[in-house]
């Protein structure tokens, strides 16, 4: 048995990425639900993975049914059913990943190495390494993520008002230690 590794890269900044091991025996339905889990998005949206060649060109499609509305040269293979062995076709694989047609979010996936080993200790597929802060399906994410929330109820940091805060504010009116005069006062004309 194989296992497969694949580089996830977000299309619109490679610097974030997920690999992801899976089973050459495994489902391009169990690869798009970890990569999904693995990017933090929901898995309410259509989706499909294209055949690629090198200059990421989307081929065959591999779909979780067939789309209306969507132009197949060719029917597309059915995700559930399809494995991932059956579709590497040379050591460097590529595939296209799009999920959320409305949104469009596109995910470039590469084959970076094949292994003989697979590890009792791993459930597969599996997210092996994480880089970069993934996109936000709905919003925007916080390098804090859900922490910011603990400290924004802790120290509640919405009664101060809308950006400020009551720091430094005594001398601010009025005060003869603020260094300014007004315009045209006595000290101005004694000059």
């Amino acid at each position: 048995m194989a296992v497969l590794k694949f580089r996830v890269f977000y299309e619109e900044d490679d610097t974030v990425y997920r690999d992801v091991a899976i089973l050459h025996e495994q489902s391009f339905f169990e690869l798009h639900q970890c990569i999904l889990s693995a990017f933090e998005f929901d898995s309410i949206h259509q989706a499909s993975f294209y055949r690629s060649n090198d200059n990421w060109q989307r081929g065959r499609a591999i779909s979780l049914e067939k789309y209306e509305g969507v132009e197949y040269k060719v029917d597309p293979l059915d995700m559930f059913e399809t494995t991932i062995g059956s579709e590497i076709r040379d050591t460097g694989q590529k595939f296209v990943y799009v999920y959320d047609f409305a949104k469009n979010w596109t995910f470039l996936i590469q084959l970076i190495g094949v292994s003989k080993d697979v590890s009792s200790k791993l459930t597969y597929p599996n997210v092996t390494r994480k880089e970069g802060v993934g996109p936000s399906q709905y919003g925007i994410k916080s390098i804090l993520g859900d922490r910011f929330a603990d400290v924004e109820e802790k120290y509640d940091l919405s009664s101060l008002g809308e950006g400020f805060s009551d720091e430094g504010e005594e001398g601010t009116e009025g005060d003869e230690d603020s260094g300014f005069t007004e315009e045209g006062s006595e000290e101005d004309n004694a000059i």
